[in-house]
């Protein structure tokens, strides 16, 4: 792991994945309602106040429809469909403008600006921030540059998709879990949907208005 840096503030797109129906949830997780309001319209409420470009990423033409997604949002579709995450990620940063993007998955309500713009500070001199937790790479919840994309293309074709994969043919910048609690003590950020379970929690959350 390599040392961290600070860098100077830059510009950014936020990348909301928001490719389909949950397996274990057995249902769509970005429409589910949390405190009157769609999951994926509180994410995309949530960034809108610190990103300066947010991108959709769906699977197809009908997934967008289904979104039904506010105008000033782009929507990215699937350039190689059935990858998974990874290929979520690369057809993100395919569309983004800014060279630094804020990835994160459609079912984690609880982003946190002070987080995701800490993140943003390590950028300078690598391809990628990954916060680490329990000592596993946090890869939706994390910061890349476009610098990543022939690297992740290479491994979509190799048909090996597992994201943290293409990180040893970058360089990343992974920042411990001791620094992430600084700024998100609880880890609250990273809270997201599997289960029923998890929903319930969350849910338990709003009701008792910890968070927002």
């Amino acid at each position: 792991m390599r040392k961290l840096q600070s860098g100077d503030s830059v510009k950014f797109t936020a990348i909301v994945l928001a490719g389909g129906m949950s397996r274990r949830l057995g249902r769509d997780k970005a429409q589910e309602v949390i405190a009157g309001e769609r999951m994926i319209d509180r994410i995309i409420r949530m960034l809108r106040s610190c990103a300066d470009e947010i991108i959709v990423v769906v699977s197809d033409k009908q997934r967008e429809r289904d979104l039904r997604l506010p105008r000033n949002v782009n929507i990215a579709t699937d350039i190689y469909p059935n990858t998974g995450s990874l290929g979520g990620i690369y057809s993100g940063l395919n569309a983004a403008t800014n060279d630094w993007c804020f990835v994160a998955a459609c079912d984690m309500p609880f982003l946190n600006h002070a987080l995701i713009n800490y993140l943003i500070s390590f950028t300078k001199g690598f391809d990628a921030v990954i916060p680490i937790l329990e000592d596993r790479p946090e890869p939706l919840h994390a910061i890349y540059n476009k610098s990543c994309v022939p690297a992740i293309e290479k491994q979509i074709v190799a048909n090996d998709l597992k994201i943290a994969r293409f990180f040893p043919m970058k360089k990343v910048c992974f920042v411990e879990e001791e620094k992430i609690r600084m700024q998100d003590p609880e880890l609250t950020s990273f809270l997201n949907i599997n289960t029923q379970e998890d929903l319930d929690k969350i849910q338990y959350l709003v009701s008792k208005r910890q968070y927002d």
